[in-house]
């Protein structure tokens, strides 16, 4: 008996034994049990979940736990235990006993290496080794055949084992913020990838080989070296979520890389040394979200136009002197973010972005706004700080659905009597 429940002798002295250290780190009272939770109960952080009298789950999540008992791997049918933000530094290498295990929760402690009998998991479908000090993984980790989930971002490696190419049911694998300068090509072959995010190393370049991966929806490539992009990127025809760029060193992109990834909703290429984009960006027919600030584009392309699902457009801290006509034609778009650029004039085009809510155009070189922008009527956010203003048109006073007016360090010579209704209407008006 455990506390009322029929366990096994192994299963009920294996609790006891985390009990203990659970009691010695205050957790838990003197006397008291682990609390049992029902099967589908993850909001505890210490609890236990039991089906027909054995323990399948098992959560000392954030208790500050330096170790963990050996007695742990008695408890043979557990499914999922949950580690999470303790202070181990290892696990131990009875853990390889736990042969039902499905779900590993490890994130947040110390660990600085992997017992081998890991490998011995072979029904681990997840494990979650985010923000530890790992150096390495062990070999053995290639014998997990049923793993769908490998998430190891924000440890120490330098490498990745190149048996991984066995684990072909691996779906989503996160290697992002290790010191990784390489990858092996085996990771190409692992073609039921879903997402693969290697951000925040030290990759230099990528390998044509990426093309494998035909199932991928989500890639994570920022912050890297990245100083040129493989033109096969452009035949994943499912990147339907993600595309991360941004924090690289590059200076152009593939013409063909855009020509396949009409699903695309999100792009990122911010923080990079962008000078052009090429015209079959307008591919992009099903993107949201596109992202570029922080280049040194002069101008973009007219095919943005083409960008009809497109919400946000973010291309603060570039070179531009001017906006595309075509920019009219993005009917859905909600938000426009030009700033910190060289613009002078705004297209008169600009009134038929009848969705915009938000328009950022400070710190560019405007000297005056066309009259059609008294037809954005959802406006509710209009920056036009750091300009060269010396007069507003009338038309703005007609936007009903104004909130924020910012008209600060221009050199407006009168301030019309309107700008005093716009406030009495709840606009916050700043000059």
């Amino acid at each position: 008996m455990y506390h009322d429940i029929t366990l096994s002798m192994d299963e009920s002295t294996a609790l006891q034994d985390v009990e203990t250290l659970l009691q010695e780190c205050k957790v838990l009272n003197k006397g008291e049990a682990i609390p049992i939770a029902a099967k589908d109960e993850s909001e505890h952080a210490v609890s236990c979940s039991v089906a027909h009298n054995t323990v399948i789950a098992l959560s000392v999540r954030y208790c500050a736990l330096t170790s963990l008992p050996a007695s742990i791997g008695q408890l043979a049918h557990l499914q999922q235990v949950d580690i999470t933000e303790n202070r181990l530094t290892e696990l131990p290498a009875s853990f390889g006993n736990l042969h039902h295990l499905r779900k590993l929760y490890a994130d947040d402690n110390r660990l600085a290496s992997l017992p081998a009998s890991i490998g011995e998991l072979n029904q681990l479908q997840e494990i979650h080794l985010d923000h530890n000090q790992l150096t390495s993984l062990p070999e053995s980790i290639s014998h997990l055949g049923n793993l769908k989930t490998l998430s190891v971002y924000n440890n120490r490696l330098a490498a990745v084992p190149p048996g991984l190419s066995q684990l072909i049911n691996l779906e989503h694998i996160s290697l992002g913020r290790n010191q990784l300068t390489t990858l092996p090509e085996s990771l190409w072959h692992l073609s039921n990838l879903r997402s693969l995010n290697i951000a925040e190393n030290r990759l230099a370049v990528l390998s044509e080989d990426i093309a494998r991966l035909t199932h991928l929806h989500t890639l994570d490539a920022a912050h890297n070296g990245l100083t040129a992009l493989p033109e096969a990127l452009g035949n994943l025809s499912n990147l339907t979520f993600f595309l991360y760029l941004s924090n690289n060193q590059l200076a152009t992109l593939p013409e063909a890389l855009f020509e396949r990834l009409s699903n695309l909703r999100y792009l990122n290429i911010t923080d990079n040394q962008l000078t052009t984009l090429p015209e079959q960006i307008g591919a992009l027919t099903n993107l949201q979200e596109l992202r570029m600030y922080n280049n040194t584009l002069t101008a973009l392309p007219e095919s943005l136009g083409n960008l009809s699902n497109l919400k946000e457009l973010h291309a603060k801290n570039n070179q531009l002197s001017a906006l595309p006509e075509a920019l009219a034609r993005l009917a859905r778009l909600k938000e426009l973010h030009v700033s910190d650029n060289r613009l002078v004039k705004l297209p008169e085009a600009l009134g038929a972005l009848r969705s915009l809510t938000h328009l950022d155009l400070r710190n560019n070189r405007l000297r005056a706004l066309p009259a059609s922008i008294g037809n954005l009527a959802n406006l509710t956010h209009l920056d036009l700080r750091g300009n060269k203003l010396v007069s507003l048109p009338t038309s703005i006073s007609t936007l009903t659905r104004l909130e924020k007016l910012d008209l600060r360090w221009n050199k407006l010579h009168i301030y019309p009597a309107w700008l005093r209704e716009l406030e009495g209407r709840g606009c916050m008006v700043l000059t």
